[in-house]
């Protein structure tokens, strides 16, 4: 892998906001913070187009975030007003969070996957209520003492709930509406059902958003209400996206890159170590939880590091690695009493 984003990387090891740039004729990059985040920032990237504007990703809703695009706009010659379109690569806040403030000041339209519409939080989490929330976190084995800390209070929904409803879809395929550019939607399920990455076949770019970084590994989690086999998309979306190995690769988070391929093949090998550990944990543990089987990884700063939604955030990866490992029959599972347990498959 080739960093290209110099300047961006240079920024992220300082800890500082990278600047406004651009990176194709007419196509800027954005950097609009997160606040309390260790991800810090999302690039935004704004199209101009024969005086319009498609804006990819505006970002977290904030007062810094609103300025910080707002400036970055002014800093590519266009206002607020210009905009026409926001194209989601996915929904969750840092990317989505100010598209329906876009909306309000420019009247543009909001598009994203029409998987992605049906994962908005207020279609999944509106009619939930909390003891569905802890009764699912009891099913796979949490602690009620751990319970009482990683549960999903209705409070922490408010601002997730209030995100902006679509008002068009992109399917994989569809060109996005440009003048000026050629750019193309490609669905890429895993982080989330509708993820979409953009490709610009003229300018050698794909616009990557959290399905390919170059340093971290996106999540892929299992959550209540969505109990079906993300990782095994998201692997298969990965060997879509090493087609582009030619392409650089303009992600949501940290910097641009080359080397596609290489990346997404680095990924499937860090999914393959993860899921020979779950075997030997399963394996040694006999029955587990997949609660019991999260703690019993190794994690960057160790399990007993990780602190409240930390550790909801671990056992949604683990059950999408059981999740995976079942659909290809290596595991199985078993409701047992209250608590679901894993097992190893005989062969």
């Amino acid at each position: 892998m080739i960093v290209t984003g110099t300047e961006q990387q240079r920024a992220w090891r300082e800890r500082v906001l990278p600047a406004v740039e651009q990176v194709r004729p007419d196509v800027w990059s954005i950097p609009v913070p997160i606040p309390h985040n260790p991800l810090r920032y999302t690039l935004s990237y704004a199209f101009l187009d024969g005086g319009g504007v498609l804006l990819v990703d505006p970002g977290w809703d904030s007062a810094e975030g609103r300025t910080a695009l707002s400036d970055g706009l002014a800093r590519a010659g266009a206002t607020l007003d210009d905009v026409g379109g926001v194209v989601l690569t996915h929904v969750h806040p840092d990317h989505h969070g100010l598209s329906g403030w876009v909306r309000d000041r420019s009247g543009a339209w909001i598009g994203m996957h029409p998987a992605e519409s049906r994962a908005l939080p207020r279609r999944l989490w509106s009619d939930r209520r909390p003891e569905q929330d802890r009764a699912w976190l009891r099913g796979n084995g949490v602690p009620e003492d751990d319970i009482a800390v990683v549960a999903v209070a209705p409070e922490r929904m408010r601002g997730l709930l209030a995100m902006a409803e679509p008002d068009r879809e992109i399917e994989d395929g569809d060109l996005l509406p440009l003048r000026r550019h050629e750019v193309r939607a490609v669905w890429t399920p895993g982080h989330t059902p509708g993820h979409l990455c953009l490709h610009d076949a003229t300018a050698g770019a794909l616009l990557t958003g959290d399905h390919l970084l170059p340093r971290i590994s996106p999540t892929v989690s299992v959550h209540p209400g969505n109990d079906g086999d993300p990782l095994t998309s998201y692997l298969q979306s990965l060997e879509l996206t090493g087609k582009y190995a030619a392409e650089e690769a303009l992600p949501a988070h940290e910097y641009r890159f080359r080397g596609i391929d290489e990346r997404a093949a680095a990924l499937i090998r860090h999914h393959a170590d993860r899921n020979r550990e779950i075997v030997d944990v399963v394996g040694g543990l006999g029955a587990p939880s997949a609660w019991a089987i999260a703690a019993g990884l190794t994690w960057s700063r160790g399990w007993a590091s990780l602190r409240g939604m930390m550790r909801r955030m671990a056992l949604a990866e683990t059950l999408a690695h059981l999740h995976h490992l079942e659909s290809a029959g290596t595991v199985g599972r078993r409701p047992a009493g209250p608590v679901t347990t894993w097992r190893l498959v005989p062969r």
